[in-house]
């Protein structure tokens, strides 16, 4: 993964969910095109603030790849959707843990959508044995005059570009090793 600690394994959880799961089933809804704010919240973390995230078509693509190169390390991957619900079981490999997940996302990809996901970790990732993170998603409109798809506004942390992100050779390296 590219973040090292479970928080960001978590906000790239986040990212990657949006659209990542439509890499595992052709039947799942696409996220609406736009500028979307993303409010997460894990037990026993402060609060993060909500995040914007610039996405398109490609943007949503690319994520969905980046999850496809990552399903080899997973030995269970269920996406079920039925009506506004979709449930997501997995077991992973990271960072020489086996993280097992499971999610429920309500709502519409194309204006707002909520999500609640508890993951066990064995052995513990870096201390941490389970995470519980809740996240809120809403379709805010056009991205904003200047912001281009892949932009990730973060709280207190700028902007940074996960289309160019992904593309960089220093990133991908970091995350061969991170697996």
């Amino acid at each position: 993964m590219l973040f090292p600690s479970a928080r960001g394994h978590a906000v790239l959880f986040v990212l990657l969910i949006g659209s990542a799961t439509a890499g595992y089933a052709a039947d799942l809804p696409k996220r609406k095109p736009g500028l979307w704010e993303i409010n997460t919240r894990m037990a026993g973390m402060p609060a993060m603030g909500p995040m914007q995230q610039c996405i398109d078509q490609k943007t949503d693509d690319l994520l969905q790849q980046q999850a496809r190169k990552e399903q080899p390390n997973c030995s269970v991957l269920e996406v079920r959707p039925s009506g506004n619900q979709v449930t997501v079981n997995s077991v992973c490999k990271i960072q020489g843990s086996t993280a097992t997940t499971d999610a429920v996302f309500v709502g519409s990809f194309d204006s707002a959508y909520k999500g609640d996901m508890h993951t066990r970790f064995s052995p513990p990732l870096q201390g941490t044995s389970e995470s519980k993170m809740s996240l809120e998603a809403r379709w805010l409109g056009p991205c904003k005059p200047g912001q281009k798809p892949g932009d990730v506004i973060m709280p207190n942390a700028g902007t940074v570009n996960v289309n160019e992100m992904m593309k960089d050779p220093k990133i991908q390296e970091l995350m061969k090793r991170q697996k």
